[in-house]
C-alpha cells in the first residue's frame, strides 16, 4: 500500500471532474492499492491533501458529528452543500458517504446519487440497511435493485462516477459471512464498481471476501479490534482503505481530553502538543485548491 507523500505544487486552474474521475477509477487498478482517508470539513480536507493523499472520501458520521448531531441525521440538502465544499476544497477526486441513499426506494438511491453528481464529487457508496434506530437490512434481492437504479445513473453521467456497494451485515449486529459475500456479489452484479462490507476486522474473513468477487474491495481502518494496516491488507488483495469517521473521532477525543483539563485542573497542558496558529496559517493561506 502506497504512503502518501507531500504533494507537488498543481496549477491554480483545478481539474475537471471527468479528468478526477479518471484519476480515482484508476487509482482502484493500482496493484498495491491506495489509502483514501476521510475528511469531515474544509479545513480537514485540504490538511490531508497537503500530506499527499491521492483522494478523499466524505464520511456521514463525522461531518454529523461536526453539527452536532448522530449520524445519519443530516438532511440531503444539507450533506448536497457540504459535499460541494469538500469536492471544491482541493484538486482531488471526492467519493462520497451517501449513506442509505436516502430513501427505500430505488428511484431514491439514483436521485442521490445524481444529486451528488451535480455537487462534485466523482464516486459515491450506498449502504443496503435502513438508516435510524433499530437499523436493518433490506432483503438482498430489493438491495440489488436498489444497486442497480444507482448503477443506471451513474452510467448516465458525462464521467465515470464509482459506485461503491455496502454490505451493512456486521455494521448492524448480524456478522454472517455467507450473507455478505451473497451480498456483495449481487451488488457486483448489479454494477457496483467497488464492494465494502464495514466491521471485517478478521484477517481470514477479509481474504474470503477479496477472493469471492472479482470487484476491488474496500476495508475500513479505524476498528480498534482490526490489527492489520494498510500494507497488509494490500497483501491480502484489497484495493482500497477508507478510515471512515476515525480521524474526526480522534480529533474531538483530543479536543474533549483538552477541555476536561481545561474544566477540571485549571491548565492547558494540551496546549504544548497543539498545532501552531502559525503552522496552521502556512496551510490555509493563501490556499488556492491544491496541495501547497
Amino acid at each position: 500500500m502506497k504512503r502518501p507523500t507531500p504533494a507537488p505544487q498543481h496549477d491554480p486552474s483545478p481539474p475537471s471532474q471527468r479528468s478526477r474521475a479518471l484519476a480515482f477509477r484508476a487509482l482502484h487498478a493500482r496493484a498495491d492499492g491506495f489509502i483514501v482517508p476521510n475528511p469531515w470539513d474544509v479545513g480537514s480536507a485540504r490538511l490531508l491533501a497537503q500530506l499527499g493523499f491521492e483522494a478523499l472520501a466524505t464520511t456521514s458520521a463525522g461531518y454529523a458529528f461536526s453539527r452536532g448531531v448522530p449520524d445519519n441525521f443530516v438532511p440531503r440538502d444539507t450533506l448536497m452543500a457540504h459535499l460541494a465544499e469538500i469536492a471544491a476544497a482541493t484538486c482531488l477526486p471526492v467519493t462520497a458517504d451517501l449513506e442509505n441513499g436516502f430513501g427505500d426506494a430505488p428511484e431514491d438511491v439514483a436521485r442521490t446519487l445524481r444529486l451528488a453528481a451535480e455537487a462534485g464529487v466523482v464516486g459515491g457508496s450506498i449502504e443496503d440497511a435502513r438508516s435510524g434506530p433499530g437499523d436493518r437490512l433490506y432483503a438482498r434481492e430489493f438491495a440489488a435493485e436498489r444497486i442497480r437504479a444507482a448503477a443506471e445513473a451513474a452510467r448516465s453521467l458525462p464521467f465515470p462516477f464509482v459506485l461503491t456497494a455496502r454490505a451493512e451485515n456486521y455494521r448492524v449486529g448480524q456478522p454472517d459471512l455467507a450473507d455478505t459475500i451473497a451480498r456483495l456479489q449481487a451488488y457486483q452484479e448489479a454494477g457496483a464498481d467497488v464492494l465494502f462490507a464495514p466491521g471485517l476486522i478478521r484477517q481470514q474473513d477479509i481474504a474470503t471476501v477479496v477472493r469471492s468477487v472479482d470487484r476491488p474491495v474496500n476495508v475500513m481502518l479505524g476498528d480498534p479490534c482490526l490489527v492489520l494496516g494498510a500494507p497488509e491488507l494490500a497483501q491480502l488483495g484489497v484495493r482500497r482503505v477508507s478510515v471512515g469517521a476515525s480521524l474526526a473521532r480522534a480529533a474531538f477525543g483530543e479536543f474533549l481530553r483538552a477541555a476536561s483539563e481545561l474544566r477540571n485542573l485549571g491548565s492547558a497542558s494540551y496546549a504544548r502538543a497543539a498545532v501552531s496558529a502559525a503552522d496552521l496559517g502556512r496551510c490555509f493561506s493563501p490556499y488556492t485548491g491544491g496541495p501547497a
